[in-house]
């Protein structure tokens, strides 16, 4: 059997079908930036190089664990200057909500990102994607959503898809244009999304910039039925959708994405069983987000007992924004899952590798190591994989492959 490099002596994490399945002393073999085969070490076959010359090159891993490489479903990289200053004022006692119908918020950074030029947005994103990658990431998402204008939405989206370009991680793009009501349509809510739905998501769509479409339903940002338009819109020109749904209240986000078929609903604080039916009945995958519930100090659970009783696949991220989860970190998150959500090591593994790529639509190519997916793996130097969502601060990745090339 043919192949471009083996890892052996590891222990592999296969994270298929529920999100489970373990083989010991396990072998892996790459061909084509592909796994062309996985199982105990002793019982591979014979493999030669692919080039014809002799055996191909093996990866001593050294009893360490592999999985696939993780996945960061939701997250909004590429963004300008910071909100530390609303950090101060909310633990001074202002909410999330206050702040940003003063003004602040998402607003803030909208100012600072229309003003930023491609090369410095890009500049800024990718140390924030380096961080990503030091802890096992091979692909990421990433949405727009503080441009509010045509120009500055479709700078964002470029600027993500030169992050593919210049680092080894694939990157799915997003369109949040549907994130907040930028000044200029004040008291024109359904303006804005008339332009939104009717000129942005097609352009998006044409320039070939957008993966998917997104937009926030809550009461500081839109309604469902605008967010339906938007979701409509989308749809109309082939791309997916996804919805931040039900973070600080119930308006039915989570019903209003099944509905609509799409690839998940994101927060879910306040999803009612009602919603978490919806989404299992359509296959909308959760995507919980701890950072940003850590972060706001919030106290409300996500349905997380709701979610495995209907069967919900539950994706995590890292939800990496500047003003409700500066994370770079997909272990921490991994922790945060753990301790706040009381999810267990092996569903926060599982949401940051196979579900997450389900939320993504991907779940065929990456997010599991079986026979004929992507090489996207990643290395650890733990003893077992619940010592990744345990050890908080630990930097126990020990290598990367990313379409079978180890970087």
């Amino acid at each position: 059997m043919k192949a471009d490099a083996i890892i052996e002596h590891c222990d592999v994490a296969v994270l298929s079908g529920d999100g489970a399945g373990e083989i010991r002393d396990a072998l892996v073999a790459l061909a084509d930036g592909r796994i062309a085969w996985v199982g105990p070490r002793t019982d591979a076959p014979r493999f030669t190089s692919s080039d014809g010359g002799g055996a191909p090159p093996a990866y001593d891993a050294a009893g360490g664990w592999l999985t696939p490489g993780l996945v960061d479903c939701h997250t909004h990289l590429v963004h300008a200057g910071d909100r530390a200053h609303e950090f101060e004022l909310r633990l001074q006692g202002a909410s999330y909500e206050d702040v940003a119908r003063a003004g602040g918020g998402i607003m803030s950074t909208v100012r600072a990102t229309r003003a930023a030029d491609e090369d410095t947005l890009a500049r800024s994103a990718a140390r924030r994607l380096a961080r990503l990658l030091a802890e096992g990431v091979t692909t990421v998402e990433v949405k727009s959503g503080y441009g509010l204008d045509a120009d500055t939405e479709l700078r964002m989206l470029r600027v993500a898809r030169r992050l593919e370009a210049t680092h080894p991680v694939r990157v799915v793009t997003t369109l949040l244009a549907a994130h907040a009501l930028p000044p200029e349509y004040a008291g024109r809510a359904d303006d804005y999304i008339a332009a939104v739905s009717d000129e942005w998501v097609p352009r998006a769509a044409r320039a070939g910039l957008a993966d998917a479409v997104d937009a926030f339903c809550e009461g500081i940002a839109f309604t469902p039925a605008q967010c339906a338009r938007v979701l409509d819109a989308a749809r109309a020109v082939g791309l997916p959708v996804k919805l931040h749904a039900d973070q600080l209240s119930d308006l039915g986000g989570a019903t209003l994405a099944a509905s609509r078929g799409a690839l998940s609903a994101d927060h879910l604080e306040w999803t009612s069983e009602a919603g978490v039916a919806a989404m299992a009945e359509r296959g909308t995958v959760a995507v919980l987000l701890p950072g940003a519930f850590y972060f706001l100090r919030e106290t409300r659970l996500p349905p997380l007992d709701a979610l495995r009783r209907h069967r919900v696949p539950i994706a995590l991220a890292t939800d990496c924004n500047p003003g409700s989860s500066p994370l770079t970190s997909p272990l921490l998150a991994m922790n945060m899952a753990c301790t706040l959500f009381r999810m267990t090591p092996a569903e926060a593994l599982a949401g940051f590798t196979a579900h997450a790529a389900r939320a993504l639509g991907l779940h065929r190519e990456i997010g599991s190591i079986e026979v004929g997916k992507r090489g996207d793996l990643a290395l650890w130097a733990v003893r077992r994989p619940a010592e990744l969502a345990y050890a908080m601060g630990a930097a126990p990745l020990v290598r990367r492959w990313f379409g079978g090339q180890a970087r």
